[in-house]
Parts: C-alpha cells; sequence; structure tokens
C-alpha cells in the first residue's frame, strides 16, 4: 500500500472538546467509523497525527490521550489496529522543531519510513495548521467543517485552493469519483 491518510483527531474523528483528559468525554462524528472502514477498502493507510499541547501546558497527561484514543478506537469498533502510526505532538506552541502542526515532520517521517507516494496521500483536519502540515510535507491537503475553523480559517483555505468537505464522510466519496478529465485532452 502507498496511499496514506493523515488524520487529525479532536474536530476531524471526534467532537472537539478543548483538551479533552477523560475517555467519558470522546464522542464520534457521525459516520467516522464507516468512513474510515471504507478508506481501508480503498487500501489507504490511516495515520493519527494529533497536537495535544494540553500536555506541554500541564492540564493533562500523554496516559490521558493515550486512554483518549483507546476509547476512540473502541467506538470505531474496526479491527486493530485501526492506525498504523499515531503521532500524538505534545509541544506547546513555542516549540518550533518539534512535531506539533503546521511542522510536516511526522509525515515527512512517515512518508519515508512505509514508502507511501506523496501524490497518493492526504492530511485531513479541521483547521489551517492540518492543512498548512500537509502542505509543508508536499502532499495534499483537505479541510473538514466539522470542527472549529473561523472566517479567517476558511479565506486562508481558499488561497491555498484546498477542498473542503461537510465531513469525513463526503471526502472518502470523493476518493472514490474519479478525477475530471484534465482540460485540453479532449475527453468528455
Amino acid at each position: 500500500m502507498s496511499k496514506a491518510l493523515f488524520l487529525d483527531r479532536d474536530g476531524t474523528l471526534i467532537y472537539d472538546k478543548h483538551y479533552l483528559f477523560d475517555p467519558a468525554g470522546v464522542e464520534l462524528i457521525p459516520g467516522v467509523a464507516s468512513a474510515l472502514q471504507r478508506a481501508r477498502e480503498l487500501e489507504y493507510q490511516l495515520f493519527l497525527f494529533t497536537n495535544q499541547s494540553g500536555v506541554a501546558r500541564g492540564l493533562h497527561t500523554l496516559d490521558d490521550v493515550l486512554r483518549c484514543n483507546e476509547r476512540m478506537e473502541e467506538l470505531l469498533g474496526l479491527p486493530l489496529p485501526v492506525f498504523t502510526d499515531i503521532c500524538i505532538a505534545i509541544d506547546g506552541p513555542e516549540v518550533k522543531d518539534g512535531y506539533r502542526k503546521p511542522s510536516p515532520r511526522f509525515i515527512l517521517e512517515s512518508i519515508s519510513r512505509h514508502r507511501l507516494t506523496p501524490a497518493e496521500c492526504w492530511m485531513i483536519g479541521d483547521r489551517e495548521g492540518d492543512v498548512d502540515a500537509g502542505l509543508n510535507a508536499g502532499i495534499n491537503a483537505a479541510a473538514l467543517c466539522t470542527g472549529k475553523f473561523d472566517a479567517a480559517g476558511w479565506a486562508a483555505l481558499a488561497r491555498k485552493n484546498v477542498p473542503v468537505f461537510p465531513s469525513l464522510v463526503e471526502f472518502v466519496a470523493a476518493l472514490e469519483s474519479p478525477p475530471p478529465p484534465a482540460p485540453g485532452t479532449g475527453a468528455s
């Protein structure tokens, strides 16, 4: 497999509950489990890429994050492991050379380690930093309306020609659609 989806967690797979630390608060966004299952059927490897600066800020622990991820996987109900690899960026925003999105470090390392084809990889998220991580890594990026983009974020996406989907369900459905013919090829 050379195709991959790099997926943000909060606001993309589960509802964003601002510094979530209690697994009881994990709630899947509707349709996520079936969309991930369909992506697997389409031979996409799944990678979880989540910023969790609450750890660096002392608001919760890495163990809290791991328990929330475990609960998310339980709710997904998919065969384990759900994700080929997971990056939990615990850096605060002041760290400039770490894994925190918009850094492409995790994506680039994963492309190399798993021999992925960058043109067949996507970074999917609900914030500009998610999208920028993908663009900074030289892969495709898409935004979902299930999270916290604001007016400035939407305007930035428009300038970057980033596709926007209502949810992960519509994004995965678009992966199944053949691309339109290139302009000037005469295809109809």
